[in-house]
């Protein structure tokens, strides 16, 4: 994985910004949203964001650092080696289940997930940095355990199609949050009814897995 997007969270008044600019960005776009806005709404003054980040393009590449950052961390994904079928198993079991309590139950996910939206209906650069950084190393690494479970070839269309379909299901119940909580008569979204996802995805995995495991 590269060692481009930093391993610390950022601090002081770079997160200020970087949140500010975060959720901005995700609720009205990136030419819409002013460094006037995002300064205020992050409690400092203008020039702090071309001194922290060189102006506001610099802003949204920090802003997909953050992404990155954030999501790695929270995954804390093993590096790849040979596994057998059950480590692979648990490790993958473990991978989806983190994910899924981050991107469901973290208040910054809130403010993440919109911003992904937004670079991707925009084709914005962030998107190079969340791909380099985060979605193709993890992707890989999924790819990885589903072989070493299945005995598939890890980069074959049909374990990449599948990993997409487990993780894509994590990112649905954040988006559609509001329409499952009323679906399942839940009052909100909160830690049991993120354990019931998270059972459920982690139970839908392993049907394709068992569906897709060598003869």
């Amino acid at each position: 994985m590269s060692t481009t997007v930093p391993l610390t969270a950022p601090e002081g008044t770079r997160a200020a910004l970087i949140a500010a600019a975060m959720r901005l960005f995700g609720q009205q776009g990136f030419a819409a949203t002013s460094t006037r806005a995002i300064a205020t709404l992050a409690g400092t003054n203008v020039a702090s964001i071309s001194y922290h980040f060189g102006g506001k393009d610099g802003l949204r590449q920090a802003c997909a650092d953050e992404f990155s950052r954030q999501i790695r961390s929270a995954m804390a994904t093993p590096p790849a080696h040979i596994l057998s079928a059950d480590a692979a198993h648990s490790q993958l079991h473990a991978a989806v289940r983190r994910m899924a309590e981050f991107m469901l139950g973290s208040p910054a996910a809130g403010d993440m997930v919109p911003f992904l939206i937004r670079e991707l209906g925009e084709n914005g650069p962030g998107l190079t940095a969340i791909y380099t950084e985060l979605m193709e190393p993890t992707h890989r690494r999924f790819c990885a355990l589903w072989a070493s479970i299945t005995g598939q070839a890890p980069e074959s269309d049909a374990v990449k199609l599948s990993v997409f379909s487990t993780i894509g299901q994590i990112f649905y119940f954040r988006m559609a949050g509001p329409l499952v909580a009323r679906r399942m008569g839940w009052a909100h979204i909160g830690a049991a009814e993120i354990d019931a996802i998270s059972i459920q995805i982690q139970s839908n995995l392993d049907a394709l897995l068992v569906a897709a495991e060598r003869p």
